[in-house]
């Protein structure tokens, strides 16, 4: 038959068939549209999860000091020696190491903060890094290469962008501050007391005030505190008469994501540990959205079932009142494979159309609910410009989708369709 024949025909059944095959692309959109809308939100969530919450990058490992140390060789210590060594690792790109400051500090600022009269007084955790591990956030040109600028000068200091995000929905709305942003931010100058605090005991040698001003954001900074240079925190570990020897960790960037699982069973071998804390969190974050979304697309891909039953009693109703016309063009020439053929192209227009309305229509309710949120939900933590991602597979897979169930809901009456015997239907 060909194929030009076969539109018509299918065409003028569609046409007569207007109701049935209605209810049947509804079905198939209704499944479909709810399959493509919840793994649109699915797949949205978890990108906020890894990109903003956790944001975390495949090719980092961090190496901590293990626990509890046996004193055994090759374990314990982050010193310089044991620096080189993981940096000689092999598929190790670079290291970048990582110092806390030891001594507790204090800030203690009274005064105009952005238009707004703020005091307060808090205690303050800083951890020094190499300047190439946030070195690309720096956003003052003078402290671009993020060195310890020495005694008296005012230390550059990272803030996190996580940290930002929390102060900007969470704590200035409830003092009425401002809202801020990374570029505000520049520039900001505040002073900050090492070997003091309000809580804890000090280690009794002296304090030291010094002017902190913030160059950057970046996500790689500290979250509850501010990220320095290396070399001033060892410094006012030293001055302090704190261990300015050994590292609090090391982050090792993998020439590519597949050495990860051996760079950290060679790690492990070494006797150090792997602080992926962050990761697990992502992970488990994932895992039940992952699982939350699962549950609603098993539903979904169960009304698509739903649909091809449907599909199937209303293919089987149209071959049983359409037996004399398959009989007459059986007997003027149609082959079975031309009867199922006929059928079967019915059904891909029904599941074509039917998969194309629902997708359509989980974009548009996606969008709808975006507007929404924007428009009436409260400001909060990490609040995305859209809770959805629509990717080329999930919008193609939802429209092939709609085909298959057809075509499985209409094989058994194609099969049917294409076993009538002609004489007998048209003898009555």
């Amino acid at each position: 038959m060909r194929l030009d024949a076969l539109s018509r025909l299918v065409r003028l059944s569609l046409a007569r068939e207007r109701r049935g095959a209605f209810f049947s692309a509804f079905g198939v959109a209704m499944g479909v549209g709810a399959l493509v809308f919840f793994v649109g939100l699915g797949l949205g969530v978890g990108q906020v999860i890894r990109e903003r919450i956790f944001p975390t990058d495949s090719r980092l490992v961090d190496v901590v000091p293990p626990s509890v140390s046996l004193g055994l060789l090759g374990g314990g210590k982050l010193d310089t020696g044991a620096v080189e060594r993981l940096r000689a690792l092999p598929g190790v790109e670079t290291a970048y190491r990582k110092m806390n400051v030891r001594v507790p500090a204090v800030t203690r600022y009274d005064g105009t903060f952005f238009g707004s009269r703020l005091r307060m007084g808090l205690e303050v955790l800083a951890v020094g890094v190499d300047p190439g591990l946030v070195q690309k956030d720096v956003g003052l040109p003078e402290a671009k290469d993020f060195k310890d600028p020495g005694e008296g000068k005012a230390i550059p200091a990272l803030i996190s962008t996580r940290l930002l995000e929390l102060y900007n929905k969470t704590f200035a709305p409830a003092r009425k501050l401002p809202q801020l942003s990374a570029e505000m931010l520049i520039g900001f100058g505040f002073p900050v007391e090492f070997n003091r605090s309000y809580v804890a005991a000090t280690s009794g040698g002296p304090s030291s005030t010094q002017q902190a001003q913030v160059v950057g954001a970046s996500d790689r900074a500290m979250l509850a505190g501010i990220t320095i240079p290396l070399d001033t925190a060892v410094r006012i570990n030293r001055a302090a008469g704190a261990d300015a020897d050994s590292y609090t960790g090391v982050t090792l960037v993998a020439a590519d994501p597949s050495h990860v699982p051996a760079l950290v069973a060679a790690v492990r071998g070494m006797g150090f540990e792997i602080d992926d804390q962050e990761r697990r969190l992502a992970e488990n974050a994932g895992a039940a959205v992952a699982l939350t979304t699962s549950a609603l697309a098993l539903l979904s891909i169960l009304i698509c079932v739903l649909a091809a039953v449907n599909i199937t009693h209303a293919m089987s109703a149209s071959v049983r009142a359409r037996a004399k016309e398959i009989g007459v063009m059986q007997a003027v020439g149609a082959s079975r494979a031309d009867v199922r053929s006929i059928v079967l192209a019915e059904a891909s227009v029904v599941g074509l159309l039917g998969g194309a309305a629902g997708t359509a229509a989980a974009l548009v309710l996606a969008f709808a609910v975006d507007r929404f949120a924007a428009g009436y939900l409260p400001d909060f933590p990490f609040k995305p410009d859209s809770f959805f991602s629509f990717p080329a597979t999930v919008l193609l897979g939802g429209v092939l989708l709609g085909l298959v169930a057809a075509l499985a809901g209409a094989w058994f009456p194609s099969s049917r369709a294409a076993a009538t015997d002609p004489a007998r239907t048209l003898a009555g």
